[in-house]
């Protein structure tokens, strides 16, 4: 086992859950986080922090971005503005970009309900570009690990949750929480091309994700 550290691209590194994301990955002994930013002066944030950086539009082509990943955490999100044109058609194309570079992982952000986006309605159109990503990123090829979060929340995370393919219930989670699990599921050991729903919970999120 090399005791090289990984490098890891986040997609929507300057989001709230994209800046946690690569707080956690600084802290990390196993990985070393590129943040994938839009503009220059997110770029010129980061690199003060000593975070590597690439600039990279969702809209535009990503190949260069992605090239030095080894794995990659997809948190991007259009915030309701550009859900076809981002949430969709951006992550398809990193998708894309991932598989050219070689990634070894692929770590996607989604949301539960993306299995059925019409059981909510004011969200059915978010919710069917989620899914549409997520079918993607399944029909890839790439070695996948799909999370879909309840709710997200900014309370402080409990580093606990409840994971299942499938919940069948309603329930919240902390985005701090959310971000720790889409880090751990970076790991080799995590079970492959695996897709669950997370919400706050009882169980330690590294026993929950490796007994699944």
């Amino acid at each position: 086992m090399s005791n090289e550290k990984q490098n890891i691209l986040v997609a929507g590194a300057n989001g709230t859950t994209g800046r946690i994301i690569i707080d956690l990955l600084k802290k990390s002994e196993n990985y070393t986080p590129i943040a994938m930013v839009r503009k220059q002066e997110q770029k010129e944030r980061f690199e003060k922090e000593n975070v590597s950086t690439v600039l990279g539009d969702l809209e535009n082509d990503l190949s260069d971005a992605l090239k030095n990943a080894d794995k990659v955490i997809f948190a991007a999100g259009s915030g309701g503005n550009k859900v076809k044109e981002v949430d969709q058609e951006g992550a398809k194309r990193f998708t894309d970009a991932a598989k050219k570079a070689g990634a070894k992982k692929f770590v996607m952000l989604s949301s539960m309900g993306a299995d059925n986006p019409s059981i909510m309605p004011e969200l059915e159109e978010y919710l069917k570009a989620k899914q549409n990503a997520d079918e993607y990123l399944r029909a890839s090829g790439l070695n996948y690990s799909i999370v879909r979060p309840g709710g997200l929340t900014n309370d402080d995370g409990t580093g606990k949750i409840e994971l299942q393919q499938k919940l069948n219930k309603q329930g919240e989670i902390s985005r701090s929480d959310v971000a720790k699990t889409l880090v751990e599921a970076l790991a080799d050991d995590v079970k492959h091309n695996q897709t669950f729903e997370i919400i706050s919970g009882g169980q330690s999120i590294e026993k929950a994700l490796h007994n699944s």
